[in-house]
């Protein structure tokens, strides 16, 4: 039996437990795929987003962009109210292998770029996300991955050995900045894969 190396397992959110993705709202509000896909690219911009995971208010994101794009200002403020469309749900193996991990008595962490108002809608409407021992969320902090800062708030705060932190994310650069601070990183490509990299690190999951 492989000995164990790691003692904690933590988790980024989107697209390694919640499928999220902005096209699954605005499929309904822009049917047209050239004009969904050049709002999405040219108005309400993933880094436009980011800044919300950076700890700016939506109230704040939404008046600024939408006086930039009075055009838009309709499909400006669906990306705020109607946030939760854009959720399809969580992804069940991975939901699955975290209870597993829960029933080995290993703890479970959450790092993720996540805007603070948002994580909080997103916790009530899936209670998976409130079941870690702990967590960091980019919008509370108000600084977001691969910045080095973020790691250390996680393994400071919880007083974590770094060598025996295992993250997993499905951005290859978040992965890079766990490894940056010393973690044991791999990246997400599925609840089965993320299963074989626990087991070639000793657990029997």
């Amino acid at each position: 039996m492989t000995e164990r190396t790691i003692d904690v397992v933590v988790f980024d959110i989107g697209g390694v437990l919640l499928d999220w993705s902005p096209d699954y709202l605005y499929a309904e509000l822009i049917p047209d795929e050239e004009q969904r896909t050049r709002f999405l690219t040219e108005v309400a911009t993933p880094a436009w987003n980011g800044q919300q995971d950076a700890g700016r208010t939506w109230s704040e994101a939404v008046a600024e962009l939408a006086g930039q794009h009075p055009e838009h200002a309709e499909w400006i403020e669906a990306y705020d109210t109607g946030w939760l469309k854009m959720v399809k749900g969580v992804f069940e193996d991975t939901v699955e292998l975290l209870s597993d991990l829960k029933a080995l008595g290993l703890p479970t962490y959450a790092l993720t770029n996540f805007s603070h108002e948002k994580w909080a809608v997103a916790q009530e409407a899936f209670p998976v996300l409130a079941s870690f021992d702990g967590e960091v969320v980019s919008g509370t902090e108000q600084t977001v991955k691969p910045d080095e800062k973020i790691y250390r708030i996680l393994l400071e705060r919880y007083s974590l050995d770094p060598a025996r932190t295992f993250y997993t994310d499905d951005m290859q650069y978040n992965v890079d900045g766990a490894r940056a601070v010393g973690m044991d990183a791999e990246l997400f490509t599925g609840a089965a894969d993320l299963r074989a990299h626990l087991r070639d690190r000793g657990l029997t999951v």
